[in-house]
């Protein structure tokens, strides 16, 4: 690869990020619905045309952006955490979603319309929550070999409880309720499933 091209591709990813990040920000103000293109462009720097050339269809930006969410989320909550730390970060990550209504109710929105099978999120919801339900579990592993656990919290149907509750409890939010504590909630379910004899105040966040 030449200088010039490899300076080209750095500026190229470097705006698909750019995109990325104001879409996301778009989304999370307007929703997906009242996100418009153009003035996601407009933000940018680029015409429409130029957005169009990164990302043919508000659709195809869409995928995108649900898939920079997790990145960024991902390494700012999780930053090499594991067992108990990985339900911390998630917990973290409920307070959060308390600041960006919009981006809660795009992925709401989108999750329950792509149990559909051809829709064009449907892949990327289904990957996305057997990833999800697969790290949880393993965090409730950890946190049980590491002593944390009451004996009867089994890894598998903890995260699956875990995760639904997480979800729930941001449709019940989305729906008026906004006064939940979303993340006191999961910290208090969180505190259900401890061992006896741990001290919460050092055990969680």
């Amino acid at each position: 690869m030449t200088v010039e091209a490899g300076r080209g591709y750095a500026k190229g990813r470097a705006k698909r990020s750019q995109i990325l990040d104001q879409a996301m920000a778009m989304f999370g103000e307007a929703g997906y619905r009242g996100a418009s293109l153009r003035e996601i462009a407009t933000r940018c720097g680029l015409s429409h045309p130029g957005l169009l050339h990164h990302f043919p269809t508000k659709q195809s930006l869409l995928l995108a952006v649900l898939e920079h969410r997790d990145e960024v989320d991902g390494a700012q909550l999780l930053d090499g955490r594991t067992g108990l730390g990985v339900l911390h970060a998630l917990v973290d990550l409920a307070s959060l979603n308390a600041t960006r209504p919009g981006i809660v109710e795009l992925f709401t929105v989108l999750s329950a319309e792509a149990t559909a099978a051809d829709h064009p999120a449907h892949a990327f919801f289904v990957q996305r929550y057997e990833r999800t339900v697969r790290a949880v579990e393993l965090a409730y592993g950890q946190a049980r070999a590491d002593g944390l656990l009451r004996p009867d919290v089994e890894p598998a149907t903890a995260a699956r409880q875990f995760v639904a509750l997480m979800d729930g409890l941001q449709i019940q939010w989305l729906l008026g309720h906004r006064h939940l504590d979303m993340a006191a909630i999961l910290r208090t379910h969180l505190r259900s499933q401890l061992a006896p004899g741990r001290d919460v105040r050092r055990d969680l966040p």
